[in-house]
C-alpha cells in the first residue's frame, strides 16, 4: 500500500509500518489511522444535501428530468466518484426490468453504479462497501392488515403495503422523497469512503457500489449478486450500509457510540465470521464505538440488500443505526434536518477500517479437505495419522464419494484425546507471516482464546477435546493484517435412505 498518489515522494512500504509481532498484540495500522482521519463530515453533510435536493429518487420516477428523480441522482453519482482518482473505475452495470407486481407497476430501466478499486496482488478477491440511492414516498397508507409482503424493509412499523394498489404506487411514484436517512445516509458513506481510499493501493480489490431499486424489492442488489455469482467473482465480503443516519430514535432512546451488524441465524456461518471481523477491527481502531453483532438476518420481518449476497453464497452483512425513526421512512420528512451527520460519519469509518483491513490482509485459510478422484479428501490421511479412535472425522471424506457425507474440515482427534487441526493457504503464501488458531465455548458468540503458531499448516491442541469447543484458524500477514476467520465447521449428516425386505 502507497500513499496517496498526489505525494509519491512520500511513498512508504507498508510492510515497515508493522513489526512482525505475534498475533496476541492486536496490531493496528498506521495507514488505516490515516485513511481513517480523512473521512470528512462535512463531505458527507455535502452529499446528503445534494442527494436530498434531487426531490426524489424513486426508481420508477421520471429518468428524464435533468434537475429531479431517480435519472438525475444516478448520473450526479457516477460523475461525482468519477472525479475522485483516476485509478477508479466507475461505471453502470444498466438492467431492464419487466413490470410486475404492484411496485414495478411497468417497465423501467435499473442502473447499479459501480466503482471499482482494483487490488494489486490478489485483484481477483474483492471486498465490497454497499448502499442503495433510491428512495420512497408511500404517501397515505390505508390500514395494514397483515405483514407486507416482498420486500421486507417496508414492513416497519406503520410502513405496511398490505393495502396498497399498482394505482397508489404509481401516484406515489413522483411525491417528495427525499430518502436523506433511508439510504442517502449509506450512499454518503460509500461514496466518502471511495473518494478516501482511491487514494492509496491495496491487496484485494475494494468495489464501491450504490444499488437501485432496493424500495422495490432488492432488485438492484438481486440482480448484481446473480450476476456476481454467473462470473465466478470472489466476494470475500459484502459491508451492505441502510439506515445509518439517525443516534435518536422515534421513542427516544438515544446512541451515537453503537452500530448494529445484522448477519444470520446460522453458528460460524461466513456471515457471522464476518461480523465478528467488523466487531474486532472496529472496535480495535474506534474503540469509542460499540459494534454491536445481531445474529439474525435483518430486523424482524425486514431485509436489505444484504441478503441477495448471502443467497447466492457470499459473506454479507447489513450495517445499521439500532435507533430508527419509523415515523419518517418512506416519507417527505426523511430529510437532513431529522438525522445525524456526525453519526453517519462514525459509521463510515467503521466501514473503512474493516474494509482496508480485509483489502490488505491474507485470505482466510481453507480448511475443507481437497477432493481427490473418488472422493477422498487430500488432507484426510494425514489427520488420520494417530487419530485413533477418532479416525471418522478422516474417513467422512472419503464417504462423501459414496453417498455418505459431505467433504469434511480437516479436524481429527490426535492421540484420541487431543485437537488435531490442518489447514492451507488459500492465496498467495508469500506475504503470511503464520496463523493463529481460534476457540471458543459452543455457548460463546465469540472466540476466547487465540494461539499463534507460526507459520505451519498444521497443529495439535493437546487435552483439547474437538467434541466440546468450537475451533478456528486465520492467516497473519507480514504487514500485520489479519484474514476472516475461517471456523471448522462438520456439515450435516444427510437423511439416510434404508431399505427394508417386506414381511
Amino acid at each position: 500500500m502507497k500513499l496517496p498518489r498526489l505525494s509519491p515522494a512520500c511513498c512508504v512500504s507498508l510492510c515497515l509500518c508493522v513489526a512482525f509481532a505475534p498475533a496476541q498484540e492486536k496490531n493496528v495500522n498506521p495507514k488505516i489511522h490515516e485513511m481513517m482521519d480523512q473521512v470528512s463530515e462535512a463531505r458527507i453533510r455535502a452529499i446528503l444535501e445534494k442527494l436530498g435536493s434531487f426531490g426524489t429518487r424513486n426508481t420508477m420516477s421520471n429518468p428524464d428530468d435533468p434537475n429531479r428523480g431517480v435519472g438525475a441522482a444516478r448520473n450526479w453519482i457516477l460523475k461525482e466518484m468519477q472525479s475522485y482518482s483516476p485509478r477508479l473505475q466507475v461505471r453502470f452495470d444498466k438492467y431492464r426490468v419487466k413490470k410486475q407486481g404492484q411496485r414495478i407497476f411497468k417497465d423501467v430501466d435499473l442502473y447499479n453504479v459501480i466503482a471499482v478499486l482494483p487490488g494489486k496482488k490478489m485483484p481477483q478477491t474483492e471486498v465490497w462497501i454497499s448502499a442503495h440511492y433510491d428512495s420512497l414516498n408511500l404517501g397515505t397508507r390505508p390500514a395494514a392488515q397483515g405483514a407486507a409482503s416482498g420486500e421486507p424493509s417496508i414492513g416497519a412499523p406503520g410502513n405496511t403495503t398490505a393495502n396498497m394498489t399498482v394505482a397508489d404506487f404509481e401516484r406515489n411514484a413522483e411525491l417528495p422523497a427525499p430518502g436523506v436517512c433511508d439510504d442517502g445516509s449509506g450512499t454518503a458513506a460509500v461514496m466518502e469512503l471511495a473518494r478516501v481510499m482511491s487514494q492509496y493501493e491495496f491487496d484485494k480489490t475494494l468495489v464501491f457500489v450504490s444499488f437501485a431499486g432496493e424500495e422495490q424489492g432488492l432488485v438492484g442488489a438481486t440482480l448484481q449478486a446473480a450476476k456476481a455469482r454467473k462470473a465466478n467473482e470472489t466476494i470475500e465480503a459484502v459491508l451492505n450500509n441502510d439506515i445509518i443516519g439517525t443516534d435518536v430514535a422515534g421513542n427516544g432512546r438515544t446512541g451515537n457510540s453503537v452500530v448494529n451488524i445484522y448477519s444470520d441465524e446460522t453458528t460460524d456461518s461466513p456471515n457471522q465470521a464476518l461480523s465478528r471481523y467488523v466487531k474486532e477491527i472496529g472496535e480495535r481502531y474506534l474503540p469509542g464505538m460499540k459494534v454491536n453483532t445481531v445474529f439474525m438476518g435483518d430486523r424482524l420481518g425486514r431485509g436489505g440488500d444484504h441478503t441477495p449476497f448471502q443467497l447466492e453464497g457470499f459473506a454479507a452483512v447489513r450495517v445499521s443505526t439500532p435507533n430508527e425513526i419509523y415515523a419518517n421512512q418512506h416519507h417527505a420528512t426523511d430529510t437532513l434536518e431529522n438525522m445525524s451527520v456526525p453519526y453517519t460519519t462514525r459509521v463510515a469509518k467503521v466501514n473503512l477500517v474493516v474494509a482496508a483491513s480485509l483489502a490488505l490482509a491474507p485470505k482466510a485459510p481453507a480448511v475443507m479437505a481437497l477432493p481427490r478422484q473418488g472422493g477422498a479428501g487430500r488432507g484426510d490421511a494425514a489427520v488420520a495419522q494417530g487419530a485413533g479412535r477418532g479416525a471418522e472425522s478422516a474417513n467422512a471424506g472419503a464417504a462423501a464419494g459414496r453417498g455418505g457425507r459431505r467433504p469434511t474440515p480437516m479436524i481429527g482427534r490426535g492421540s484420541g484425546y487431543d485437537a488435531l487441526l490442518r489447514w492451507r493457504a488459500d492465496g498467495p503464501e508469500e506475504d503470511i507471516q503464520g496463523y493463529a488458531i481460534l476457540m471458543r465455548q459452543t455457548t460463546s458468540p465469540y472466540w476466547e482464546q487465540e494461539i499463534y503458531v507460526g507459520k505451519v499448516n498444521t497443529y495439535t491442541l493437546k487435552d483439547v477435546s474437538i467434541d466440546e469447543v468450537k475451533l478456528g484458524v486465520k492467516a497473519i500477514g507480514k504487514n500485520g493484517g489479519e484474514s476472516l476467520v475461517t471456523a471448522y465447521v462438520y456439515p450435516a449428516r444427510a437423511k439416510a435412505e434404508i431399505e427394508t425386505v417386506p414381511q
